[in-house]
């Protein structure tokens, strides 16, 4: 038996091609698919930019008579099975430093790749990577956790080794690398193949140990080895090689088409045998053989995989041994024949006679005749029919044989009564029966019988005993269990019912995934047995995972073989989903409300799943549906959401908090439904956008909410009834938080504005009260916020926002009478400013004064010091708030002209052409389309390009106004702030960008000169806080030149006068070359180079060295942009 792909294709099933996966972060709707055409055309290729085009064609021309194919890489979901886990676990071990790289780094690779700079965004991954684990050396605990230094290196060479394959899976996804290197890609994709298992079950074992312990570790290692051999070491077909090649010699598949060759593949199985073992021996050498169950360890260490090995080797795995299948099948029949009786006798002497030997009822030596039988008896069973050995009458009737000889065998070991001894007898002929003639009336009969030594079995062990479990008693535990082992043994025989009574099968698993849950919920949450004082956890956390992946694994199985329909798929999925959130909080409620959020949230991705069909596809009615669901389970879970946030925060969230995490939550799980079946609806998009938003400022903001918004159960009452709080931290006066609801109102109706959800683009009425309200809403927060005690300002402060929310709503949407009136609110703006700024002060030192003159000299001195110091950090607050104001008014007047630039040349671009198109284009468009286009351009803003040279003329002055006030707000605020930082200038000198060129103040400065002012800012503050620097160190506080002349401060300002004269050569010529980007000498910037090194290392003062530093740059960047245009000039001409 081989896998499906490499099976002839008359029986194989057909697999779309959209199971490939998609390109890495592609900025284009349309993609490559490799299936339909290997060499793609000139316009295909057109989807790759210019350079990417030309390049496409030559690789197209040199493929056409190569094997590879430039298709997608197919085995993504392979790989994230193991790269994204082990990614996860090397960010937790690398810390917040790794993650922060990491960040940073994929930040600035979408930044480029959203740019469709795809090689920058290549290699910015690949950067972002070394850079992460150089940091990931020096951050992690490695050298303190390992005792030796060999373990050390190589712990963190395997970690080193797992960030490159993580990196090569990376490159795997960009479209560009497949379609122009098709030989580097095929052996990115062997050497994934043939590292990834090696690495994966290494680093695997390495976090459940971590987690665990070390008692177990060869075992978790085998168990890992074994999933990641199959998933990987199974024979595959390369993603990059042609499908034609599938059908070569009828079907068989050649071995060059194999991702891996013989040497991996024996690596491979090398590795699954020996590696358990040799890591068991090395941990445990000085027990190793101290008593039999260690021994039996050695043994099943190497003969569990080998057993392994040879069930795999039916898929193909042994494929590099031989191809004959005889010698395979003698291969298997003789290897495993013997390794199954090693395995069963180890396994009789380490599990069953270790921890189950009181449930044996017969003697020795008989037992272990007995366990023997049942044990070897019920592996050869198993094994034979797995193998497909059971095909023939003689066959079957040996299997029909063992299975009664067993199951005897198994009654007598556990003390069946010998009078009964025909019932398990009976019981295992029908189970054989079932499996060689798939009768379902045989089936039935074994699951009565079954279901009776079950019984049996229970009351004979466990009925009697006096014991409380999980906050039950054992009769009631003893029930349930009965209760899941007899739906466990009827599901196998309804899921071969005919489709039609499908139904069964689906409420046989439903019923037992609902009891299992239950069963686990209160054994997980009762974690210890109480009985007579003895305290043991009896339920650990890996049984949960193990149970939860085998349901899911089984889920998936019937549905892949139509055995249930895709709503149980969805119920199941949902079910076992939710018990892994009891691993992550102690609440005893987390199951069932994680199941009924996962079953509101999940139907847009399990119950929709086929888009090819129009069915699959909600309609209206059924996102609103949908959507109340997910609000009325996220409103039914409140409580455990308040216990998730408790845990959290380690403290009781607030009421805001709450609030906003349930309309957070509530919007994220309607994003499915948005993002998978209304992606038309721009509607749907934007009130969606704004619930998000709601939720993450309730969140941030935390609001103070109204009682009556307020739920307070049993549960959130008793947890804020606590008097930690108080006895641990005291009363602390709490901050009135109600202006955030003003911050949420006003970023609420921003965000509504900018999304048009209030259509203030059309309505020139409502444009001006939403700019009122908004302007109101954000000066009273302002003003309460910041400025409480200062009454008088509020006024002042709330008429300023008003006028500045004014003036961005109707410059960025501009009405007809918007142009003559702007220019008189910036101007009430500007002279507010003053205003605000002296008449703070002088209220507040009038008020203060006048209340304490009575009050004795030292009391009232300290209150003076005091009123002084409030002055001073309301000021400092002014300024930053008439900052933020000058800021936002010299952004939006410099978008607005750029964005009437961009109008100007596509009108002109789009005149050459309307003649010729115009009475084709008027007669395919629909008269309705016509009417509303007439219709919308009638309601537009008539604000265009001739009304701009007309009546908008004063938009770059007020914005070189706002820049420049904005600037020097910011020196002032530096000075105050930081004492005149050195660094501070190159931050706020990117502000003079903003400038724009008109009429009056800057006539002569245009797009080319636009960096000019940059660095003339820099180079001037630097010099000027240098000058005073020289002057405060020598002059300041002393009588005059005394001295002093020839004296030590008389040298110091003489040095550092004249090395600051130095620098001056190097940032004339650059900033001139800044304004008219006029070619110079080539010798003359780096004649000016040596000029500047006396200022770097002879100074005394940091600004003068900066300056050198500058100066040295400058004059190299000047050469080098010197040249640049020289050679292009040559290559134009």
């Amino acid at each position: 038996m081989l896998p499906p792909e490499l099976q002839s294709r008359a029986f194989r099933p057909y697999i779309s091609s959209s199971a490939s996966a998609p390109s890495f972060a592609t900025t284009s709707s349309s993609s490559y698919n490799g299936d339909q055409n290997p060499n793609p055309s000139p316009t295909s290729s057109s989807y790759y930019g210019g350079g990417a085009a030309s390049r496409s064609r030559r690789a197209s021309s040199s493929m056409k008579n190569s094997r590879l194919s430039p298709s997608s890489f197919i085995h993504n979901a392979r790989m994230a099975v193991a790269l994204v886990p082990i990614a996860a676990f090397l960010l937790d071990l690398g810390g917040t430093p790794v993650v922060a790289t990491i960040i940073v780094g994929l930040m600035i690779a979408y930044i480029l790749d959203s740019l469709n700079f795809k090689s920058g965004s290549f290699f910015a991954v690949w950067f972002s990577l070394i850079a992460a684990q150089i940091t990931f050396f020096f951050s992690s605990s490695l050298y303190y956790t390992f005792n030796f230094m060999f373990l050390t290196l190589l712990a963190a060479f395997t970690c080193a080794l797992a960030n490159f394959l993580i990196g090569v899976w990376v490159s795997l996804q960009f479209k560009w690398i497949l379609i122009e290197y098709p030989t580097i890609v095929v052996a990115l994709e062997r050497l994934l193949f043939a590292c990834v298992p090696i690495i994966a079950s290494a680093l695997f074992a390495w976090a459940t140990v971590s987690a665990v312990g070390m008692i177990n570790a060869a075992y978790y290692l085998m168990v890992f080895n074994c999933i990641f051999y199959w998933l990987y070491s199974i024979p595959r077909v390369s993603s990059f090689k042609l499908k034609q090649e599938v059908s070569y010699h009828g079907g068989e598949v050649p071995e060059d088409s194999f991702i891996l060759g013989h040497l991996e593949s024996c690596v491979h199985t090398l590795n699954l045998v020996f590696i358990p073992l040799l890591f068991h021996i090395a941990s445990h050498y000085l027990i190793m053989f101290s008593s039999s169950a260690n021994v039996c360890d050695l043994f099943l260490l190497f003969f569990v995989p080998f057993l392994f090995q040879l069930y795999a080797s039916t898929r193909g795995a042994l494929w590099w041994v031989t191809k004959n299948e005889n010698q395979l099948q003698s291969i298997r029949f003789v290897n495993g024949a013997l390794a199954l009786v090693v395995v069963v006798v180890c396994l009789e002497v380490r599990v069953v006679f270790h921890s189950f030997g009181r449930y044996i009822h017969v003697p020795p030596p008989l037992n272990y005749l007995f366990v023997t039988i049942t044990m070897l008896g019920g592996a050869v069973a198993a094994g034979t029919y797995s193998l497909g050995m059971v095909s023939d009458a003689f066959s079957s009737l040996v299997f029909t044989a063992l299975a009664i000889v067993v199951s005897a065998s198994g009654a007598i070991v556990v003390g069946f009564p010998i009078l009964f001894l025909p019932l398990p007898s009976v019981a295992g002929y029908y189970l054989a029966r079932f499996f060689t003639k798939k009768s379902l009336s045989s089936y039935s009969a074994f699951v009565v019988l079954g279901s009776l030594m079950v019984g049996w079995f229970v009351m004979h062990n466990y009925w009697g005993l006096n014991i409380w479990i999980a906050g039950m008693s054992l009769k009631s535990f003893c029930k349930l269990i009965v209760g899941s082992v007899i739906l466990a043994m009827a599901v196998p025989g309804l899921a071969v019912l005919p489709p039609q009574f499908r139904f069964l099968t689906e409420a046989g698993l439903i019923s037992h995934a609902l009891l299992l849950c239950y069963i686990e919920n209160n054994f997980f949450n009762y974690s210890n047995v109480y009985y007579y004082g003895m305290d043991d956890v009896m339920y650990p956390s890996y049984m949960v995972i193990m149970t939860t992946f085998a349901g899911l694994a089984i889920v998936r199985r019937l549905s892949v073989d139509h055995r249930i329909g895709s709503k149980a798929v969805w119920v199941l999925i949902c079910l076992y989903s939710s018990k892994l959130f009891m691993l992550f909080m102690a609440s005893k409620t987390v199951l069932w409300v994680s199941a009924v959020l996962l079953l509101a949230v999940s139907p847009p991705l399990l119950l929709y799943k086929d888009k090819s069909k129009s069915a699959s596809k909600m309609k209206p009615w059924q996102g609103y549906a949908h959507a109340g669901v997910v609000a009325l389970s996220v409103w039914f879970c409140r409580e455990t959401i308040f216990e998730a946030l408790q845990w959290w925060n380690g403290r009781p969230p607030s009421d805001g908090l709450l609030l906003g995490s349930c309309i957070l939550l509530t919007g994220l799980a309607c994003v499915p439904i948005v993002a998978m079946h209304f992606t038309h609806v721009m509607a749907a998009k934007r009130y969606l956008v704004l619930v998000v938003a709601t939720g993450l400022l309730f969140i941030l903001m935390q609001p103070p909410i109204p009682l009556a918004w307020t739920y307070h159960s049993d549960v959130i009452r008793s947890a804020r009834q606590s008097t930690d709080d108080i006895s641990i931290y005291g009363f602390m006066a709490l901050k009135p938080t109600w202006p955030s609801w003003l911050l949420i109102a006003a970023i609420l109706l921003s965000l509504a504005g900018v999304t048009s959800i209030i259509p203030i683009k059309y309505i020139v009425e409502l444009r001006t009260s939403y700019a009122i309200a908004l302007g109101v809403a954000l000066g009273i927060y302002v003003s309460a916020e910041y400025f409480l005690q200062a009454a008088i300002l509020h006024a002042l402060i709330i008429v300023t926002m008003v006028c500045t929310c004014v003036f961005v709503v109707f410059t960025h949407l501009p009405s007809a009478s918007s142009t003559k009136i702007l220019p008189w609110v910036f101007a009430l703006i500007v002279a507010l400013f003053p205003v605000t700024y002296l008449l703070e002060g002088q209220v507040r030192i009038n008020k203060s004064w006048l209340e304490e003159s009575g009050v004795d000299d030292i009391a009232e001195e300290d209150s003076k010091i005091a009123t002084l110091l409030a002055i001073e950090g309301a000021r400092t607050s002014l300024l930053g708030l008439y900052a933020a104001i000058f800021m936002l008014i010299a952004l939006e007047i410099k978008f607005e002209l750029a964005s009437l630039m961009r109008e100007k040349f596509a009108e002109r671009g789009g005149l050459r052409h309307s003649q010729s198109g115009e009475s084709s284009s008027a007669a395919s468009v629909p008269p309705r389309l016509r009417f509303m286009n007439q219709r919308r351009a009638s309601t537009m803003p008539t604000f265009t390009i001739k009304r701009i040279a007309a009546e908008g003329a004063w938009m770059p002055a007020v914005g070189n106004v706002a820049t420049v006030m904005c600037f020097s707000i910011c020196l002032i605020l530096n000075v105050h702030l930081s004492g005149g930082s050195n660094s501070a200038i190159f931050f706020l000198a990117p502000v003079l960008l903003l400038l724009n060129q008109d009429s009056d103040f800057f006539a002569g400065f245009g797009d080319k000169q636009r960096y000019f002012p940059v660095t003339v800012a820099i180079s001037a503050y630097l010099v000027l806080t240098a000058l005073y620097s020289i002057w405060e160190d020598v002059w300041h506080g002393n009588g005059g030149w005394a001295v002093d002349i020839g004296g030590p401060d008389w040298i110091f300002a003489v040095k550092n006068l004249a090395l600051l004269v130095l620098t001056f050569p190097s940032h004339i010529l650059f900033n001139s070359f800044v304004w008219s980007y006029t070619k110079q000498a080539d010798s003359r910037p780096l004649l000016t180079i040596p000029l500047n090194l006396p200022s770097v290392i002879m100074t005394d003062l940091l600004k003068i060295k900066i300056l050198g530093l500058l100066g040295a740059m400058y004059s190299v960047a000047q050469y080098l942009i010197s040249r640049r245009q020289y050679f292009s000039g040559l290559k134009y001409i």
